[in-house]
């Protein structure tokens, strides 16, 4: 007879586990043996939110040729798994991983080696709705780790997000021996494109599943690629040209943290016009940088703001004008919220402040994906 995990036996087991760390392979007293595992490598059946098949490395989020064409900075952030995960389906009462990231620097001064360099465990409940099990603390840069442990029987579907701010090297999944393992394959529906700074890169979030983007795939049942590059969102026509590659439900672009208002003016238009060149028909939405949770004491960072919105503005009135279609608009004041706690450093969202992004990015791109 198959097990349904109702909510509040879910809840419940999640709350009673702590966040896992990693296993002492010595077989010290303090620790239990690993036991009998069956691995399964997650490049056997594809990861989700790879945009390209032609990468240097399996886990990279642009085409190796890209190196060739966009600044180095940008290619260099590409290498990291923003955004990247993987599903599976197990009646296994654990689950391990076995991971390598590609910097030895798991952590940043403002975010956690959880979020920079974590794997994040979702399961589907019984209602089919994915809810948050556990997240892998890194303390090395190779690792095998027990995720989780005391599920209770039944099988049920799994999904894990990758590293944020770190490229992966490998990943392999562990069940113990004797359990079923269905790998799940990358859907193929249209993905929700987001093109932008650090934040949607993932900062400040403590793990890996609490990105607006990872939100709103979750919430939209919508497959999503993570073009975010950290302090190098700038709407180029050099990362333009990959963006056409792709085949969206729709592009969001989210840039203004990155950009300043004369370069707003200058490239706004230019990297529309290069989208609906290529993609008559897809959707493209505009959004406007967040207020910096301290503004209202700095009149700079105010003036900063003013500057940029109008200059996006007037370029999506202009856009509107040509008769370009399918475009779209968000406001940055909707994005956090005014009591200005959700924040880390007044500029990079906490996890209440992605909640909030995505409270705010949801209903204007279940409008859009309405009439697509």
């Amino acid at each position: 007879m198959q097990y349904s995990l109702d909510r509040r036996q879910f809840l419940g087991l999640a709350a009673s586990t702590a966040l896992v760390g990693f296993t002492n392979r010595s077989g010290a007293d303090d620790e239990p043996a690993e036991p009998m595992l069956d691995w399964h490598d997650v490049q056997e059946w594809g990861i989700e939110g790879r945009g390209w098949d032609d990468t240097a490395k399996y886990f990279d989020r642009l085409p190796a040729r890209a190196e060739q064409t966009v600044r180095k900075a940008v290619w260099g952030l590409s290498r990291h798994s923003a955004g990247m995960l993987v599903r599976f389906r197990t009646d296994a009462p654990e689950i391990w991983a076995d991971y390598a990231v590609t910097n030895s620097r798991l952590a940043m001064a403002h975010m956690p080696a959880t979020g920079v360099s974590g794997l994040d465990l979702y399961a589907e409940d019984d209602e089919g709705n994915w809810r948050w099990l556990s997240v892998v603390q890194p303390k090395t840069q190779a690792m095998n780790t027990k995720i989780i442990s005391g599920l209770p029987p039944g099988e049920r579907n799994f999904m894990v997000y990758l590293p944020l701010y770190n490229g992966t090297e490998h990943l392999k999944i562990g069940v113990p021996t004797g359990a079923t393992f269905t790998p799940i394959a990358p859907r193929t529906d249209k993905p929700l494109v987001f093109y932008g700074t650090s934040i949607t890169h993932g900062a400040c979030a403590s793990r890996p599943g609490m990105p607006h983007p990872a939100i709103l795939g979750r919430r939209l049942n919508k497959p999503v690629i993570n073009l975010g590059f950290s302090g190098n969102g700038r709407m180029e026509a050099e990362v333009g040209a990959f963006l056409v590659e792709l085949d969206p439900a729709v592009y969001i672009i989210d840039c203004l943290p990155n950009m300043q208002g004369p370069e707003v003016a200058e490239r706004t238009g230019p990297l529309v016009h290069q989208l609906r060149e290529a993609r008559p028909e897809t959707p493209i939405l505009l959004v406007e940088d967040r207020t910096y949770a301290n503004t209202p004491f700095l009149p700079s960072r105010q003036r900063r703001h003013d500057a940029s919105r109008a200059a996006l503005r007037a370029a999506y009135d202009a856009l509107i004008a040509e008769g370009v279609q399918k475009l779209s608009y968000l406001p940055g004041d909707l994005l956090l919220g005014s009591d200005r706690d959700d924040t880390t450093d007044g500029s990079h969202p906490n996890d209440l402040g992605f909640y909030r992004q995505a409270n705010a990015f949801e209903p204007v791109l279940r409008e859009i994906l309405s009439e697509a």
